[in-house]
């Protein structure tokens, strides 16, 4: 139990007695005035009546604001947005978004991994002026960190991809558009003509579909294809299942008094264009009957090799939570991999990808390879992007946080979220005494336990 012990407490443990015996003070010294009657003989301690000069500075009363705006200026970390999310947005939405699959004891994981972490800090460096530009598969981004792919975003709130667009954009970092989308990948080129936009890929078993959305990609001008490789079926995201989660949001009783006290959520489903899969045909049902249709079980590395030989732009490859596939998928073409275990839901007891990092680093150094190593999982801070930088990564990905974000509060709930995320990495690095990207090493973080 931890004991808050008082500077001259004579009762506090460990605290020598005084062998002198009461009233005698050591030679050479003069009794204190610092009696119980002698404070008062400190000017400053001495009471009075206040002025009014002395309280006005203190009586600044500020009108009280209620407005989203407001209250999204105030969130301080992505934990505020969260919170926020979960109050405007049934709770379908919000556990499709918040959730992950069995026990989510991955997910979990990755978020504790890093909090089990320790800075290195480095003192009396000039760090006046910080900088967190980077370079990401041939071009520049004002942040280490990009938007990942989601899927169903206009359920999580009805701007969805345009909102998550338009804000990465504004921030100079890219955006990635799930094919699982609910904006097509024309519109979203429209919404940020001048963003940078890549394009999510699942390989399904009609190639000819594959294809068509590979062809539209790059005629909207996205430079980057990820295809993701980590879905050869469904992962049991139990709370989909208990929430009797579809596509579109069905009414039910229970949905009904679930918008009871989120109006707005509803209001806004309801008037805006319905939600569909905008890159797919129309479908109706759950999740994962949709998955199960869809993605091929057979996927090669032959396939990654056809992807190569089609793709003429950059091509990184999602899903990837072993040093040897990392290898491998460089080995057939890949610019970049991103380690992921799909935000931890798919397999659960997945490898982390922040455990697995140092390791990837350290391979891909031993094989002189300048594969762009990315990681998404688990990111809630900027500090957490900080650590991933110093043990490899060449930028990260965020999903759940920017979802946290766009379902508190639209277009300007995404800001906010990038806005925190950016004030996070510029204290971490000036408290860790860096000022580029490229000054942060493994030195500058202690995974605890290793």
């Amino acid at each position: 139990m931890t004991q808050t012990i008082e500077p001259g407490n004579p009762e506090a443990p460990g605290t020598p007695a005084d062998p002198r015996p009461s009233g005698t003070t050591p030679a050479g010294t003069r009794p204190s005035s610092r009696t119980a009657g002698g404070a008062g003989t400190i000017p400053a301690l001495k009471r009075r009546v206040p002025k009014y000069s002395d309280l006005a500075p203190l009586m600044q009363f500020k009108k009280p604001e209620f407005s989203r705006a407001a209250k999204l200026r105030r969130a301080s970390t992505i934990w505020d947005l969260r919170d926020m999310a979960k109050r405007r947005t049934p709770q379908a939405p919000f556990d499709y978004t918040d959730g992950a699959a069995e026990a989510e004891i991955t997910l979990r994981r990755a978020r504790q991994a890093f909090l089990d972490i320790e800075f290195r800090p480095g003192i009396l460096r000039d760090v006046s002026s910080v900088h967190l530009g980077t370079e990401i598969l041939g071009r520049p981004s004002r942040l280490p960190v990009g938007i990942a792919p989601t899927g169903f975003t206009r359920m999580m709130q009805s701007e969805g991809e345009y909102a998550g667009s338009r804000a990465a954009a504004a921030a100079g970092i890219p955006y990635t558009l799930s094919t699982m989308g609910t904006a097509s990948i024309e519109d979203v080129a429209a919404a940020a003509p001048d963003g940078r936009n890549w394009f999510q890929l699942y390989l399904w078993t009609d190639r000819d579909r594959s294809l068509e959305l590979i062809e539209r990609a790059a005629q909207a001008g996205n430079d980057t294809l990820m295809v993701t490789v980590d879905t050869a079926v469904a992962g049991a995201r139990l709370r989909d299942v208990r929430n009797g989660m579809t596509i579109p949001p069905a009414l039910t009783i229970r949905t009904v008094l679930d918008a009871s006290y989120r109006p707005a959520w509803w209001f806004n489903f309801l008037t805006h264009e319905p939600l569909t899969f905008a890159s797919l045909s129309r479908y109706t049902g759950t999740v994962a009957d949709l998955i199960n249709s869809m993605f091929d079980p057979t996927l090669t590395f032959d396939d990654l090799d056809w992807l190569r030989e089609t793709w003429k732009g950059k091509l990184v490859v999602k899903g990837i939570q072993t040093v040897d596939d990392a290898r491998k998928v460089v080995d057939h073409g890949a610019d970049g991999i991103i380690l992921s275990n799909h935000g931890g839901r798919q397999l659960d007891r997945a490898p982390i990808p922040f455990h697995l990092l140092p390791e990837v680093s350290a391979a891909f150094k031993a094989d002189h390879s300048d594969a762009a190593i990315i990681l998404d999982t688990g990111i809630m801070s900027g500090a957490d992007i900080i650590a991933a930088l110093a043990l490899g990564a060449d930028f990260t990905l965020i999903g759940r946080a920017y979802l946290y974000g766009l379902m508190a509060g639209g277009r300007p709930g995404v800001d906010r979220a990038i806005q925190i995320l950016e004030t996070d990495m510029l204290r971490t690095m000036a408290l860790l005494g860096v000022s580029r990207i490229s000054e942060l090493t493994p030195d500058h973080v202690r995974i605890l336990g290793k």
